[in-house]
């Protein structure tokens, strides 16, 4: 049986960061750190500054928005720097 994976997409207002499947997004949540794999929850948070990864890529994020629904990961962020 295939490993289930997460479908993602991160933008920032004006541009497509990343659009497709990963095993896990790590995110510098609002109010903590946290990573969401296939089969997680349902989630709507704020992102704070940080480093958000994704299948253990860095990207440093000034702040954002983030909804999990049925292994969809959707994420506005504004990039740091």
């Amino acid at each position: 049986m295939a490993t289930p994976l997460l479908r993602v997409l991160v933008t920032t207002a004006d541009r497509v960061l990343f659009d497709g499947p990963a095993q896990s997004v790590f995110f510098p949540g609002e109010e903590g750190e946290f990573e969401v794999l296939p089969l997680h929850r349902p989630l709507v948070t704020r992102l704070r500054n940080g480093i958000m990864e994704i299948d253990g890529k860095p990207v440093p994020i000034r702040r954002g928005l983030v909804r999990v629904a049925d292994d969809a990961v959707t994420a506005v962020v504004e990039l740091a720097g």
